[in-house]
């Protein structure tokens, strides 16, 4: 396992597939390096490509805001990633091929992170993630373990901008996501500069 400056110089530097051939800027990862809940998308899409973080577009924006609601911010208690660190053309889903190539980044920024809760964002993460038979649309706010780590999906934000009649499911998530941190995380998230013990 790499540290976190050798694992994000490694992630820069990387060709493993044809995405590098197109991106502007490997968007590795933002928030607290040792947060206890952890957001994962999909992939980069262009105002992330351009910008070399992730979440920053309309999507980006949206994000916040929901996250904001029950005082998550990347800021001060959440980490977010993508499952693939490069921007597939045309914003279409990442390939089968991308992913596998981008998988060990992801695998190590969880290992260093240790999240108690990660929540994937989007059908792409959630099947990779969680299980490859995930229904999204049935399946969004449920619990699921995997080795020790509880995890859910809940709709991507570009999904609820396209479709806006997801916001109401989005937002009984993110109080099912709610009640998860405050029944087994340690951090108290009514404060700031709060570190886990």
């Amino acid at each position: 396992m790499l540290g976190w400056k050798e694992l994000e110089e490694n992630c820069k530097n990387c060709q493993r597939c044809s995405l590098s051939d197109t991106r502007h800027n490997v968007v590795f990862g933002c928030g607290v390096p040792n947060a206890e809940v952890m957001f994962i998308g999909e992939g980069p899409g262009e105002q992330e490509d351009l910008q070399g973080i992730p979440f920053v577009g309309r999507a980006g924006r949206l994000l916040d805001e929901m996250l904001e609601v029950i005082d998550l911010s990347r800021d001060k208690n959440i980490y977010i990633a993508n499952m693939v660190k490069c921007r597939p053309p045309k914003n279409r889903d990442p390939l089968s091929v991308e992913q596998d190539a981008c998988i060990d980044f992801l695998r190590n920024q969880v290992a260093l992170i240790r999240p108690k809760i990660i929540v994937c964002l989007g059908r792409i993460a959630a099947t990779k993630l969680i299980k490859s038979d995930l229904k999204i649309t049935k399946e969004h706010g449920l619990w699921f373990e995997k080795a020790g780590i509880q995890m859910m999906a809940m709709y991507h934000p570009a999904a609820i901008l396209r479709d806006p009649t997801k916001r109401p499911d989005a937002f009984v998530d993110l109080k099912i996501l709610q009640e998860k941190i405050k029944e087994i995380c340690q951090t108290t998230y009514s404060t700031t500069d709060t570190e886990k013990n």
